[in-house]
């Protein structure tokens, strides 16, 4: 198929159908040929403003904003209904009534969430139930005994979690692996250039530790009131039988020094020395090295050291305390980062009880902290906000809110917001896209010419399998076991963490459910799920610029089209690809035809790994330094997603307009001036339009799997043939690259 060159788009005078290019967001005084990127999206770079609260803006971030303001509507909604009707019943002489439907739990939860007041006077108090029985932890078996019980959710140094079985994919097992760290990963640890991070968030530990009082608990033996009542007995039900000395629970005062800064550098000690042994994030991509069955009695003879049947006793008391008898819970587990759990037990065993008590309490304090008065939430932000991200102000109180009740209930407003703002042939719409991208992914595996019959056969087995999931499930998530507190934030935050922990264990006793989702209909965002072979799109993130039942397919197909195949080729890319079609973790290439694929992936690599983003190459060259670049070992996946995600779209949107009896992308309508690969190009140029704080892009450089936005873009068309061929570009143009050095995958 041929094109034509479109260096006159950017003396178009008005936007084109859909804003595909917009006049007033691109600049024309960029070259498409050198920076796809910003010739469509360069004025707005120059002139949108970030947002105080954020660290970034962009199409994800206005699609968040509609979104969010879309369940602001339903979530306010429900609390002013359920507040009519309290009134109502306490003015006719009846008592306040609990929140019985889910929508009445939505407005109990918010409305508690909004009263400021309240909160404030409350203080650290809801924090007692949970720091109680950490305070009151005698012995380290003790300890690990009410962290196997999981405070605040925090189970400790090791985190262990229910999902699919890697080797028999119709089945649910244990996952135990590395944690216990509260920088964003290892290498905040130990990178030299991560040294004002460490010392700020040592000052941050230390406010935290003072804001809720840790010298003084450690000073007077424990807390009291019933508060304490309630987490001594808790304490006493997980880590009684631990008790290596017959004391009573209360804790002792102590030898050591108890002011906020020294607890806080007990803090730091305990995770550097944990963080040692954590794998870096390219390490945990790594599914194969990361599959390692284990039963419990393997598990605990690798790592002597750590008291381990009191943490199993912890986690098997919660469970009963949650209404569910797991007798053989952890028996086997799979053990992610095998090394990891001796080095743990190292640290244990060589780390005085009272470091590791300060330790356990900041992360329960560090849980909690977005749910407790202004002080905490101030303090928490001003790090994790201000210092790693470079945001300058809080988020809105009501913006917060309508965050917590969409971790708590998310389904339940999930079903609200589609009910609004999801018709039905929007998902009908969107049915023929996947199926569009399936049948030209099919056809592209078909005709690989690297990949041998053998290997072709069972890539297309599993391409025949996957499980398109379009906009909300099939069955919503049952909240009637949850209990909603008014006017108790924390309370109804630990019924909601309990009714999970008894949905996730019961999963333990049957079959996978493949109806269930891991994202609410409201996320603007989707994902392939290599254990159940399904690619998933929530409701919102199928509405404009991504997808737009009105708009031409060429903008359609560039966009959320794009999106679909990168989904769909994240089961055939590094990672993805060590699975089968029905979920499980098995080796179904050829060793030729992996070579092949490797030394393609290994290309890519390279290139990404020579890509700086622009902001961060403006503020290290005003400072005379070198600037971080682009890990291509840790976004590799998510760069065969894009590069798969946009060559496939392409042969998609070729289908689409062949079911319009068009046979080449020529017959395409030119629609203001535009061709339709025109089009096509700068849809996915648009859909990446993004700005971050300098803070903020290096910090994801760091931890973030995917690309900087600007190398989404570029990136991937400078691999593509057809955006040479349509825009003319050539060997002088600065998003050239050689024909041979050019990688395409699928």
């Amino acid at each position: 198929m041929t094109a034509m060159n479109a260096t006159h788009a950017p003396d178009t005078p008005a936007p084109v159908l859909a804003g595909v290019y917009e006049t007033a967001a691109a600049d024309p005084a960029v070259r498409v040929q050198d920076d796809l990127f910003r010739h469509v999206n360069g004025g707005w770079l120059r002139d949108a403003e970030i947002p105080a609260d954020r660290a970034a803006t962009g199409v994800f971030t206005v699609l968040r904003d509609e979104a969010e303001a879309a369940c602001r509507e339903v979530i306010e909604e429900a609390a002013q209904d359920l507040t009519a009707a309290v009134v109502a019943t306490v003015r006719a002489g009846g008592e306040e009534p609990v929140a019985g439907t889910v929508r009445e739990k939505i407005g109990s939860l918010y409305a508690s969430f909004m009263d400021e007041e309240d909160i404030e006077v409350l203080g650290a108090a809801p924090l007692e139930a949970d720091l109680v029985p950490v305070m009151s932890a005698t012995s380290k078996e003790e300890l690990a005994a009410v962290l196997g019980w999981g405070p605040a959710g925090f189970t400790g140094a090791v985190d262990a979690e229910v999902s699919n079985d890697l080797n028999d994919p119709d089945h649910y097992t244990t996952w135990m692996g590395q944690s216990g760290i509260g920088l964003p990963d290892e290498s905040y640890y130990r990178e030299e250039d991560q040294a004002d991070v460490r010392a700020a968030y040592v000052t941050h530990v230390s406010r935290m530790l003072d804001l809720v009082g840790l010298a003084a608990h450690l000073a007077a033996g424990g807390a009291d009131g019933a508060a304490r009542a309630d987490g001594a007995a808790r304490a006493d039900r997980v880590g009684g039988a631990a008790r290596a000395d017959g004391t009573d629970g209360t804790t002792p005062s102590g030898t050591a020094d108890h002011d906020p800064m020294s607890l806080a550098r007990k803090v730091m000690a305990v995770e550097t020395a944990l963080a040692k042994g954590h794998w870096d994030r390219v390490r945990t991509r790594d599914i194969e090295a990361m599959n390692n069955p284990m039963t419990w009695e393997e598990l605990t003879a690798s790592a002597p050291g750590f008291p381990w049947e009191p943490w199993r006793r912890g986690v098997r008391e919660r469970a009963a305390a949650v209404g569910v008898e797991q007798t053989t819970f952890l028996d086997e587990v799979i053990v992610t980062q095998p090394d990891y759990l001796p080095h743990l037990a190292g640290v244990w065993d060589t780390t005085d009880l009272e470091d590791l008590r300060a330790w356990a309490v900041w992360h329960v304090v560090h849980n909690r902290a977005t749910l407790l008065s202004d002080a905490f939430v101030k303090e928490n932000f001003d790090f994790y906000g201000r210092t790693l991200q470079g945001t300058d102000e809080l988020r809105p109180r009501w913006k917060r809110g309508v965050s917590l009740v969409e971790g708590c209930l998310g389904e339940a407003v999930g079903e609200l917001y589609v009910e609004r703002h999801f018709p039905p042939e929007h998902k009908e719409a969107m049915e023929l896209l996947v199926a569009d991208l399936i049948e030209a992914y099919r056809q592209s595996i078909s005709a690989l010419d690297w990949m041998s019959q053998a290997t072709r056969e069972q890539a297309l087995a599993k391409l025949a399998q996957f499980n398109p999931k379009i906009g909300y499930p099939s069955r919503w998530r049952d909240y009637s076991a949850v209990e909603v507190t008014p006017g108790d934030v924390l309370a109804s935050v630990r019924s909601v963490e309990d009714v999970e922990l008894a949905r996730s264990l019961r999963k333990l006793e049957g079959p996978v459910d493949r109806e269930e989702w891991h994202m609410t209909p409201q996320t603007v965002n989707a994902y392939y799920n290599p254990t159940m072979n399904e690619i998933v799109f929530p409701a919102a993130i199928l509405q404009p610029p991504f997808f737009d039942p009105q708009a031409d397919a060429a903008v359609n197909y560039g966009a959320i089209g794009a999106v679909i195949g990168h989904e769909i080729g994240h089961g055939f890319d590094d990672q993805g690809s060590t699975f089968d079609g029905t979920g499980k973790v098995t080796n179904w290439w050829t060793q030729e035809d992996h070579d092949a694929f490797t030394a393609r992936t290994r290309e890519l690599i390279a290139q990404y790994d020579a890509y700086t983003p622009t902001v961060l190459a403006h503020r290290y060259a005003a400072k005379g330094e070198q600037a971080p670049h682009v890990n291509g070992a840790l976004t590799i996946g998510e760069n065969i997603g894009d590069l798969g995600g946009l060559g496939i779209a392409l042969k998609a949107y070729g289908l689409a307009l062949a079911r319009e009896g068009l046979t080449s992308f020529d017959q395409a309508p030119v629609i203001d001036g535009l061709t339709g690969l025109e089009r096509f190009f700068y849809s996915w140029a648009r859909a990446w339009r993004s700005k971050q704080r300098p803070d903020y892009a290096e910090l994801l450089l760091t931890i973030d799997p995917h690309s900087p936005a600007e190398f989404r873009c570029n990136g991937i068309v400078r691999n593509t043939d057809a955006f040479y061929e349509t825009f003319g570009v050539g060997p002088d143009d600065a998003l050239w690259l050689d024909p041979d050095k050019r990688v395409t995958i699928w």
